[in-house]
Protein backbone atom coordinates (compact mmCIF):
# COMPACT_ATOMS: atom_id res chain seq x y z
CA UNK A 1 0.00 0.00 0.00
CA UNK A 2 2.68 2.42 0.89
CA UNK A 3 4.61 1.83 -2.77
CA UNK A 4 1.11 2.81 -4.34
CA UNK A 5 0.62 5.63 -2.19
CA UNK A 6 4.58 6.52 -3.74
CA UNK A 7 3.67 5.83 -6.59
CA UNK A 8 0.42 8.06 -6.73
CA UNK A 9 1.96 10.84 -5.67
CA UNK A 10 4.80 10.45 -7.93
CA UNK A 11 1.86 10.42 -10.81
CA UNK A 12 0.66 13.72 -9.68
CA UNK A 13 4.33 15.24 -9.71
CA UNK A 14 4.52 14.47 -13.22
CA UNK A 15 1.14 15.30 -14.23
CA UNK A 16 2.29 19.01 -12.78
CA UNK A 17 5.32 18.64 -15.09
CA UNK A 18 3.95 16.56 -18.51
CA UNK A 19 1.52 18.44 -20.75
CA UNK A 20 -1.51 20.45 -19.84
CA UNK A 21 -5.28 20.28 -20.51
CA UNK A 22 -7.93 22.26 -20.56
CA UNK A 23 -10.32 22.15 -18.08
CA UNK A 24 -10.74 19.67 -15.39
CA UNK A 25 -12.78 17.67 -14.08
CA UNK A 26 -14.81 18.11 -10.79
CA UNK A 27 -16.50 16.00 -8.66
CA UNK A 28 -20.45 16.56 -7.87
CA UNK A 29 -21.31 16.74 -4.26
CA UNK A 30 -24.39 14.67 -3.96
CA UNK A 31 -27.62 16.13 -2.04
CA UNK A 32 -28.16 15.82 1.62
CA UNK A 33 -31.60 14.37 2.39
CA UNK A 34 -34.01 16.43 4.47
CA UNK A 35 -36.25 15.41 7.09
CA UNK A 36 -39.35 16.02 4.98
CA UNK A 37 -37.69 13.89 2.02
CA UNK A 38 -36.51 10.92 4.32
CA UNK A 39 -40.58 10.24 5.07
CA UNK A 40 -41.19 9.86 1.42
CA UNK A 41 -42.42 6.55 0.13
CA UNK A 42 -39.75 4.60 -1.25
CA UNK A 43 -41.14 4.54 -5.25
CA UNK A 44 -41.15 8.46 -4.89
CA UNK A 45 -37.53 9.35 -3.44
CA UNK A 46 -36.50 6.67 -5.87
CA UNK A 47 -37.84 8.60 -9.26
CA UNK A 48 -38.73 7.00 -12.28
CA UNK A 49 -37.31 3.75 -13.86
CA UNK A 50 -36.14 6.03 -16.91
CA UNK A 51 -34.27 8.42 -14.13
CA UNK A 52 -33.07 5.29 -12.02
CA UNK A 53 -31.05 4.04 -15.24
CA UNK A 54 -29.59 7.46 -16.44
CA UNK A 55 -28.23 7.63 -13.05
CA UNK A 56 -26.34 4.06 -12.97
CA UNK A 57 -24.89 5.46 -16.36
CA UNK A 58 -22.88 7.82 -17.94
CA UNK A 59 -21.34 8.47 -21.67
CA UNK A 60 -18.35 9.10 -22.88
CA UNK A 61 -17.03 9.60 -27.13
CA UNK A 62 -13.71 7.57 -27.84
CA UNK A 63 -11.20 8.45 -30.07
CA UNK A 64 -13.31 6.43 -32.77
CA UNK A 65 -16.03 9.13 -32.28
CA UNK A 66 -18.18 6.64 -30.47
CA UNK A 67 -20.28 7.44 -27.74
CA UNK A 68 -19.90 4.77 -25.32
CA UNK A 69 -22.64 4.15 -22.55
CA UNK A 70 -20.47 3.33 -19.52
CA UNK A 71 -21.31 1.95 -15.70
CA UNK A 72 -21.48 4.83 -13.31
CA UNK A 73 -18.33 3.40 -11.31
CA UNK A 74 -16.16 0.96 -12.78
CA UNK A 75 -14.74 -1.76 -10.78
CA UNK A 76 -12.80 -3.99 -13.46
CA UNK A 77 -11.20 -3.12 -16.57
CA UNK A 78 -10.09 -5.37 -19.51
CA UNK A 79 -7.34 -4.04 -21.79
CA UNK A 80 -7.22 -5.63 -25.49
CA UNK A 81 -5.59 -4.75 -28.32
CA UNK A 82 -3.64 -1.33 -27.71
CA UNK A 83 -0.55 -2.92 -26.27
CA UNK A 84 1.29 -0.06 -24.58
CA UNK A 85 -2.16 0.76 -22.55
CA UNK A 86 -1.73 -1.63 -19.50
CA UNK A 87 1.51 0.26 -18.40
CA UNK A 88 0.03 3.52 -19.32
CA UNK A 89 -2.92 2.87 -17.27
CA UNK A 90 -1.03 0.97 -14.25
CA UNK A 91 0.77 4.18 -13.71
CA UNK A 92 -1.58 6.38 -14.24
CA UNK A 93 -3.64 4.67 -11.17
CA UNK A 94 -0.77 3.16 -9.44
CA UNK A 95 -2.38 0.68 -9.17
CA UNK A 96 -3.88 -3.03 -11.07
CA UNK A 97 -6.45 -3.19 -8.39
CA UNK A 98 -9.24 -3.04 -10.74
CA UNK A 99 -7.23 -4.61 -14.02
CA UNK A 100 -8.95 -7.58 -14.78
CA UNK A 101 -7.47 -8.56 -18.30
CA UNK A 102 -4.34 -7.68 -20.58
CA UNK A 103 -2.88 -8.75 -24.21
CA UNK A 104 -0.49 -11.84 -23.46
CA UNK A 105 2.47 -9.48 -25.57
CA UNK A 106 1.39 -6.87 -22.84
CA UNK A 107 2.50 -9.20 -20.47
CA UNK A 108 5.80 -10.22 -22.11
CA UNK A 109 6.60 -6.40 -22.39
CA UNK A 110 5.87 -6.47 -18.65
CA UNK A 111 7.54 -9.25 -16.87
CA UNK A 112 10.66 -8.10 -18.63
CA UNK A 113 10.22 -4.29 -18.09
CA UNK A 114 10.76 -1.99 -14.92
CA UNK A 115 7.04 -1.96 -14.61
CA UNK A 116 6.91 -4.95 -12.44
CA UNK A 117 9.15 -2.46 -9.63
CA UNK A 118 6.42 0.09 -9.29
CA UNK A 119 3.32 -2.61 -9.61
CA UNK A 120 4.06 -5.65 -8.97
CA UNK A 121 0.83 -7.24 -9.32
CA UNK A 122 0.61 -6.30 -12.90
CA UNK A 123 2.53 -9.73 -13.36
CA UNK A 124 -0.60 -11.60 -12.07
CA UNK A 125 -2.85 -10.14 -14.33
CA UNK A 126 -5.48 -12.39 -16.12
CA UNK A 127 -4.15 -12.69 -20.05
CA UNK A 128 -6.41 -15.86 -20.50
CA UNK A 129 -9.40 -14.27 -22.80
CA UNK A 130 -6.85 -14.01 -25.55
CA UNK A 131 -6.32 -16.27 -28.16
CA UNK A 132 -3.24 -15.24 -30.75
CA UNK A 133 -4.78 -11.39 -31.41
CA UNK A 134 -8.48 -12.30 -31.59
CA UNK A 135 -10.50 -12.10 -28.24
CA UNK A 136 -12.43 -15.05 -27.04
CA UNK A 137 -15.89 -14.10 -25.70
CA UNK A 138 -16.76 -16.28 -23.70
CA UNK A 139 -13.23 -16.27 -21.79
CA UNK A 140 -14.00 -12.71 -21.78
CA UNK A 141 -17.14 -12.25 -20.28
CA UNK A 142 -15.79 -14.78 -17.39
CA UNK A 143 -13.95 -11.58 -16.17
CA UNK A 144 -16.94 -9.81 -15.97
CA UNK A 145 -15.32 -6.42 -17.15
CA UNK A 146 -17.21 -3.20 -16.65
CA UNK A 147 -15.43 -1.64 -19.77
CA UNK A 148 -12.57 -3.07 -22.38
CA UNK A 149 -9.90 -0.45 -24.03
CA UNK A 150 -8.82 -1.55 -27.14
CA UNK A 151 -7.42 0.20 -30.61
CA UNK A 152 -9.72 2.34 -31.94
CA UNK A 153 -8.87 0.84 -35.62
CA UNK A 154 -10.15 -2.86 -34.57
CA UNK A 155 -13.14 -2.49 -35.66
CA UNK A 156 -13.95 -6.27 -35.85
CA UNK A 157 -13.27 -6.22 -31.91
CA UNK A 158 -15.22 -3.45 -31.37
CA UNK A 159 -18.34 -5.39 -33.21
CA UNK A 160 -17.24 -8.54 -31.12
CA UNK A 161 -17.62 -6.57 -28.04
CA UNK A 162 -21.02 -4.85 -28.31
CA UNK A 163 -22.56 -7.63 -29.75
CA UNK A 164 -21.43 -9.18 -26.56
CA UNK A 165 -22.80 -6.10 -24.72
CA UNK A 166 -19.44 -5.36 -23.07
CA UNK A 167 -18.67 -1.63 -23.61
CA UNK A 168 -15.49 -0.76 -25.36
CA UNK A 169 -13.87 2.44 -25.27
CA UNK A 170 -11.24 2.86 -28.40
CA UNK A 171 -7.97 4.37 -28.16
CA UNK A 172 -6.27 5.59 -31.40
CA UNK A 173 -2.67 5.38 -32.74
CA UNK A 174 -3.07 6.85 -35.27
CA UNK A 175 -5.42 10.59 -34.95
CA UNK A 176 -2.32 12.37 -34.14
CA UNK A 177 -0.38 11.85 -37.26
CA UNK A 178 1.44 9.08 -35.43
CA UNK A 179 3.01 12.10 -33.11
CA UNK A 180 4.14 10.18 -29.99
CA UNK A 181 4.50 12.67 -27.33
CA UNK A 182 0.44 13.84 -28.60
CA UNK A 183 -0.87 10.13 -28.59
CA UNK A 184 0.41 9.74 -25.12
CA UNK A 185 -0.81 13.21 -23.81
CA UNK A 186 -4.62 12.15 -25.71
CA UNK A 187 -4.75 8.18 -24.08
CA UNK A 188 -3.71 9.95 -20.53
CA UNK A 189 -7.17 12.30 -21.08
CA UNK A 190 -9.39 10.11 -22.54
CA UNK A 191 -8.29 7.69 -19.10
CA UNK A 192 -9.15 10.75 -16.83
CA UNK A 193 -12.51 10.59 -18.94
CA UNK A 194 -13.04 7.22 -18.56
CA UNK A 195 -12.39 6.81 -14.66
CA UNK A 196 -13.74 9.97 -13.84
CA UNK A 197 -10.34 11.66 -12.48
CA UNK A 198 -9.62 14.19 -15.19
CA UNK A 199 -7.27 15.92 -12.66
CA UNK A 200 -4.76 13.56 -12.32
CA UNK A 201 -4.95 14.12 -16.59
CA UNK A 202 -3.99 17.58 -16.16
CA UNK A 203 -0.12 18.30 -17.80
CA UNK A 204 0.62 14.50 -18.55
CA UNK A 205 2.94 15.46 -21.61
CA UNK A 206 4.29 18.72 -20.79
CA UNK A 207 8.11 17.02 -20.26
CA UNK A 208 7.08 15.37 -23.50
CA UNK A 209 6.85 18.82 -25.42
CA UNK A 210 9.59 19.96 -23.09
CA UNK A 211 12.22 17.58 -24.88
CA UNK A 212 10.94 17.81 -28.10
CA UNK A 213 11.44 21.58 -28.50
CA UNK A 214 14.82 21.30 -26.95
CA UNK A 215 16.09 18.67 -29.35
CA UNK A 216 14.56 20.81 -32.40
CA UNK A 217 16.76 23.45 -31.04
CA UNK A 218 19.53 21.60 -31.81
CA UNK A 219 19.02 21.43 -34.64
CA UNK A 220 18.06 24.89 -35.78
CA UNK A 221 21.25 25.91 -33.94
CA UNK A 222 22.96 23.28 -36.06
CA UNK A 223 21.80 24.65 -39.27
CA UNK A 224 22.65 22.40 -42.77
CA UNK A 225 23.86 19.11 -40.78
CA UNK A 226 24.25 15.53 -42.79
CA UNK A 227 21.25 13.08 -41.56
CA UNK A 228 22.05 8.96 -41.37
CA UNK A 229 19.61 6.96 -43.46
CA UNK A 230 17.66 4.60 -40.92
CA UNK A 231 15.99 1.65 -40.85
CA UNK A 232 13.48 0.45 -38.25
CA UNK A 233 12.90 -3.16 -38.32
CA UNK A 234 9.41 -3.02 -36.33
CA UNK A 235 8.46 -6.85 -36.68
CA UNK A 236 11.56 -9.15 -37.32
CA UNK A 237 10.25 -12.70 -37.05
CA UNK A 238 9.51 -16.11 -38.36
CA UNK A 239 10.86 -15.69 -41.42
CA UNK A 240 8.86 -12.21 -42.09
CA UNK A 241 10.42 -8.81 -41.76
CA UNK A 242 8.26 -5.64 -41.97
CA UNK A 243 9.75 -2.17 -41.21
CA UNK A 244 8.02 1.41 -39.99
CA UNK A 245 7.05 3.40 -43.23
CA UNK A 246 6.28 7.12 -43.38
CA UNK A 247 2.33 6.76 -41.93
CA UNK A 248 3.43 4.84 -38.21
CA UNK A 249 5.15 5.78 -35.39
CA UNK A 250 8.53 5.43 -36.62
CA UNK A 251 8.36 8.24 -39.19
CA UNK A 252 7.77 10.59 -36.58
CA UNK A 253 11.01 9.21 -34.37
CA UNK A 254 13.37 9.39 -36.86
CA UNK A 255 12.75 12.91 -38.18
CA UNK A 256 12.64 14.61 -35.29
CA UNK A 257 15.88 12.97 -34.01
CA UNK A 258 18.11 14.21 -37.09
CA UNK A 259 17.76 11.05 -39.64
CA UNK A 260 16.05 9.87 -42.62
CA UNK A 261 13.34 7.12 -43.09
CA UNK A 262 15.36 4.55 -45.79
CA UNK A 263 10.70 3.52 -45.90
CA UNK A 264 9.47 6.97 -46.18
CA UNK A 265 8.17 5.92 -49.39
CA UNK A 266 6.28 3.23 -47.86
CA UNK A 267 2.81 3.40 -45.61
CA UNK A 268 2.39 1.89 -42.60
CA UNK A 269 4.30 -1.52 -41.43
CA UNK A 270 4.74 -3.20 -44.95
CA UNK A 271 6.82 -6.24 -45.23
CA UNK A 272 10.04 -6.14 -46.76
CA UNK A 273 12.78 -7.95 -48.16
CA UNK A 274 16.14 -8.50 -48.09
CA UNK A 275 16.74 -6.99 -51.34
CA UNK A 276 15.18 -4.06 -50.75
CA UNK A 277 16.90 -3.41 -47.71
CA UNK A 278 20.29 -4.09 -49.72
CA UNK A 279 18.83 -1.54 -52.23
CA UNK A 280 18.48 0.94 -49.54
CA UNK A 281 22.02 0.16 -47.66
CA UNK A 282 21.02 1.97 -44.38
CA UNK A 283 23.51 3.76 -42.32
CA UNK A 284 21.73 2.58 -38.93
CA UNK A 285 19.07 -0.07 -38.10
CA UNK A 286 17.15 0.10 -34.79
CA UNK A 287 14.85 -2.88 -33.81
CA UNK A 288 12.01 -3.11 -32.09
CA UNK A 289 11.28 -4.74 -28.96
CA UNK A 290 8.37 -6.83 -30.86
CA UNK A 291 10.97 -8.69 -32.36
CA UNK A 292 13.13 -11.10 -30.80
CA UNK A 293 16.51 -10.82 -32.34
CA UNK A 294 19.20 -8.66 -30.93
CA UNK A 295 21.81 -6.61 -33.14
CA UNK A 296 24.54 -9.15 -32.67
CA UNK A 297 22.32 -11.69 -34.29
CA UNK A 298 22.72 -9.71 -37.16
CA UNK A 299 26.57 -8.73 -36.19
CA UNK A 300 27.00 -12.19 -36.88
CA UNK A 301 24.77 -12.91 -39.39
CA UNK A 302 23.13 -15.84 -37.18
CA UNK A 303 19.69 -15.44 -38.80
CA UNK A 304 18.97 -18.70 -41.38
CA UNK A 305 18.12 -17.11 -44.72
CA UNK A 306 18.78 -13.72 -44.39
CA UNK A 307 22.70 -12.66 -45.05
CA UNK A 308 23.28 -9.26 -43.18
CA UNK A 309 26.56 -9.39 -43.71
CA UNK A 310 27.17 -6.46 -46.64
CA UNK A 311 24.40 -3.96 -44.91
CA UNK A 312 26.18 -0.61 -44.14
CA UNK A 313 24.90 -0.30 -40.58
CA UNK A 314 25.94 -4.26 -39.82
CA UNK A 315 29.35 -3.64 -41.36
CA UNK A 316 29.93 -0.12 -39.20
CA UNK A 317 28.25 -1.17 -35.97
CA UNK A 318 25.45 0.29 -36.02
CA UNK A 319 22.50 -1.54 -35.25
CA UNK A 320 20.70 -0.95 -32.05
CA UNK A 321 17.91 -2.72 -30.24
CA UNK A 322 15.06 -0.13 -28.96
CA UNK A 323 15.36 0.32 -24.63
CA UNK A 324 12.22 -1.38 -23.09
CA UNK A 325 12.05 0.47 -19.70
CA UNK A 326 8.35 0.95 -18.38
CA UNK A 327 7.08 -0.81 -21.39
CA UNK A 328 8.52 -0.93 -25.54
CA UNK A 329 10.14 1.89 -26.65
CA UNK A 330 8.93 2.64 -29.76
CA UNK A 331 5.16 3.15 -29.28
CA UNK A 332 4.03 6.08 -27.30
CA UNK A 333 4.52 5.39 -23.61
CA UNK A 334 5.82 6.89 -20.21
CA UNK A 335 9.17 6.57 -21.15
CA UNK A 336 8.67 8.95 -24.26
CA UNK A 337 10.97 11.79 -23.59
CA UNK A 338 13.37 9.44 -22.97
CA UNK A 339 13.05 7.99 -26.40
CA UNK A 340 13.67 11.39 -27.98
CA UNK A 341 16.79 12.00 -26.16
CA UNK A 342 18.30 8.17 -26.78
CA UNK A 343 17.66 8.56 -30.57
CA UNK A 344 18.94 12.27 -31.01
CA UNK A 345 22.37 10.52 -29.62
CA UNK A 346 22.45 7.69 -31.98
CA UNK A 347 21.54 9.57 -34.96
CA UNK A 348 22.99 12.46 -34.10
CA UNK A 349 26.22 11.88 -32.09
CA UNK A 350 28.40 15.18 -32.36
CA UNK A 351 25.30 17.25 -31.80
CA UNK A 352 23.96 15.25 -28.54
CA UNK A 353 27.50 14.25 -27.08
CA UNK A 354 26.52 15.81 -23.49
CA UNK A 355 23.93 13.49 -23.11
CA UNK A 356 24.50 10.93 -20.41
CA UNK A 357 21.68 8.16 -21.34
CA UNK A 358 22.04 6.38 -17.74
CA UNK A 359 22.72 9.10 -16.16
CA UNK A 360 19.29 10.65 -17.57
CA UNK A 361 17.12 7.55 -17.23
CA UNK A 362 18.05 7.27 -13.74
CA UNK A 363 17.25 10.91 -12.82
CA UNK A 364 13.76 10.79 -15.31
CA UNK A 365 12.75 7.50 -12.96
CA UNK A 366 13.48 9.05 -9.55
CA UNK A 367 11.92 12.68 -10.59
CA UNK A 368 8.42 10.45 -12.48
CA UNK A 369 8.19 7.12 -10.56
CA UNK A 370 9.66 7.60 -7.46
CA UNK A 371 12.05 4.64 -8.33
CA UNK A 372 15.64 4.96 -7.36
CA UNK A 373 17.29 2.16 -10.82
CA UNK A 374 19.84 0.42 -9.92
CA UNK A 375 22.84 -0.20 -12.25
CA UNK A 376 21.35 -3.40 -12.66
CA UNK A 377 18.47 -1.85 -13.87
CA UNK A 378 20.09 0.22 -15.78
CA UNK A 379 21.39 -2.78 -18.19
CA UNK A 380 18.17 -4.38 -18.00
CA UNK A 381 16.36 -1.61 -19.78
CA UNK A 382 19.46 -0.78 -22.10
CA UNK A 383 19.19 -4.49 -23.01
CA UNK A 384 16.12 -6.17 -22.37
CA UNK A 385 15.66 -9.72 -23.32
CA UNK A 386 14.17 -11.89 -26.44
CA UNK A 387 11.14 -12.66 -24.24
CA UNK A 388 9.92 -9.40 -24.19
CA UNK A 389 8.75 -10.06 -27.55
CA UNK A 390 6.22 -12.30 -26.65
CA UNK A 391 7.19 -14.73 -30.08
CA UNK A 392 7.47 -18.37 -29.23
Amino acid sequence: MNRIKRVTGSLLVLCLILVSFTGCGATATAPTTSPTEATEPASEAAGSPEQTVQAATRTVVDHAGNEITLPAEINKIVISSLLPLPSVYSLFEGSTEKLAGIHPSSMAAAKNSILPKVVPDIVNVNTDFMKGNEINIEELLKLKPDVVFYSATNTDEYDKLREAGIPAVGFSTSNWGFNCVETFENWVKLLGEVLQQQDKAAGIAEYGHQVYDEVQAVFDRAGQIEKPRVLILFNYAGGVIKTSGSNFFGQYWIESTGGVNVAAELKGTPEINMEQIYEWDPDIIYITNFSPYLPEDLYNNAIDGYDWSNVKAVREGKVYKFPLGMYRWFPPASDTPLVLKWLAQKNQPELFADIDMKAEVKAYYQRFYNVELSDEDIHQIFNPAREAAGVK
